[in-house]
């Protein structure tokens, strides 16, 4: 049995699920939320209690099952909480600006590079180098969060680009010559 897979999933109050054969539609506080899940699994709500069974041990069905049960707790926590990644720039002359809906991001290019936000997830700016994405679809905020990196990822010589808050960057040495010094 799937570890994951038979974890069942409380749905808080002001969550409704429906299931109406493999599409599922989540709506809370924050949105809706619709999917077409695998039609061999089968959901189940009882009361405020939403499980996840598969009909036999094959392997097909044995790679659905958590996911499948992935997929509707990140629907649930998505509409009822939200998710929301931060990243951080780090550089000089690196900053960034919002301006209405998306942000301009100085990143020592020739250019000023603008990032238009996907439907259903939203920009922040902190101060001068923090960004925060934020929406209730797990995937789009995640995406978009990773998009943004990909413009000017973490150097590993000098530690310059933007990157997740709290990752850790591995600064190289260098040249040789440079790390050991010249008398």
């Amino acid at each position: 049995m799937s570890r994951i897979g038979k974890l069942p999933i409380t749905v808080p109050s002001g969550v409704k699920v429906n299931i109406a054969g493999a599409n599922v539609t989540v709506t809370g506080p924050k949105g809706e939320l619709k999917r077409s899940l695998p039609t061999e699994m089968g959901i189940n709500l009882e009361g405020s209690i939403l499980t996840v069974t598969r009909p036999s041990d094959a392997k097909r069905h044995r790679a659905f099952h958590g996911l499948t049960r992935s997929l509707l707790a990140n629907m649930v926590q998505g509409v009822s909480k939200g998710f929301e990644k931060n990243l951080e720039i780090v550089g000089v002359g690196y900053r960034v600006e919002k301006t209405g809906e998306k942000i301009t991001l100085r990143l020592g290019f020739s250019h000023q590079v603008e990032v238009n936000p996907k439907p259903g997830v939203s920009l922040a700016v902190e101060g001068t180098n923090k960004i925060k994405v934020s929406g209730i679809n797990k995937e789009d905020v995640g995406e978009m969060a990773a998009e943004i990196r990909a413009l000017r990822p973490p150097d590993h010589y000098k530690g310059k680009g933007i990157r997740y808050a709290g990752e850790k960057v591995h600064l190289k040495p260098g040249k040789a010559g440079k790390v050991v010094g010249r008398k």
